[in-house]
Order: C-alpha cells, then sequence, then structure tokens
C-alpha cells in the first residue's frame, strides 16, 4: 500500500539512488588514483571530484529537505536478487523492493545527470575565461 505522497516519494527516492551513486563516484575516484588507468589521469579525476561534490551538495539539500518533512529511508534486506527499503514519513511506513539490476539502472542515470551537468558548467566556465 502506498502511503508516501508524490512529492514525498520522489524526494527519498531521489536521495536513496543519489547516495548510491556517490559511493560508486568515491570508489572509482580511490580506483582512479590508485591504478591510474589513462596516460592523462588529471581531466578523469577533476571530473570525477566535480560530480562528487555536485552530488554532495544535492544530497544534503535533499538531506534538509527530507528532515524537515521528516522522510527518512532503511535499507532493510538485500539478497541476490532483490533489496528491500523502508521509507518512514510523518509515522507512515512503506516497504519497497527494488530489483538489483533496477537499482543499477537508476543509477547510471544519476550519474550521467550529473556528468552532463558537469560538462555543462565546465563549458560555461571555459567560455568565460575566454
Amino acid at each position: 500500500m502506498r502511503y508516501l505522497n508524490e512529492h514525498e516519494w520522489k524526494l527519498a527516492s531521489r536521495f536513496l539512488f543519489l547516495s548510491m551513486a556517490l559511493t560508486v563516484i568515491k570508489h572509482d575516484l580511490e580506483k582512479m588514483n590508485q591504478l591510474s588507468p589513462f596516460k592523462i589521469n588529471e581531466p578523469y579525476i577533476a571530473l570525477l571530484k566535480k560530480i562528487e561534490k555536485n552530488a554532495t551538495e544535492e544530497r544534503r539539500k535533499l538531506r534538509k529537505e527530507m528532515y524537515k518533512e521528516k522522510i527518512q529511508v532503511v535499507s532493510l534486506d538485500k539478497n541476490d536478487s532483490f533489496t528491500s527499503y523502508l521509507f518512514t514519513c510523518k509515522g507512515k511506513e512503506e516497504k519497497r523492493n527494488y530489483f538489483n539490476p533496477a537499482i543499477r539502472k537508476k543509477v547510471e542515470v544519476i550519474l550521467e545527470e550529473l556528468m552532463a551537468n558537469a560538462a555543462l558548467q565546465s563549458t560555461s566556465q571555459e567560455k568565460i575565461k575566454l
């Protein structure tokens, strides 16, 4: 049964998947620093740091709004196929099960969005410098 309204649901799910995307970004940054897979790593590392900064800033804003609305997201259970989360809002609880490949796809979409935004910011900053 659905207890969260559309706004609460969008806020909580964006926070959840953005948090996962941040974990991926941090992991990738760590790997980039350790392995140096490219001949010139600096632009890739700079892009990942910019993406991490933007994602952290967005998540901070989401967390503030969630606190105001009394929304929490808690991981319940995970197995090979599904992961369960409990969403609570103003005393109401809603359990959602996600198919793990679907989670991966949602995180991938967020990463692509963050990369596009970072690229746009870099392009506009380059124009300002010229």
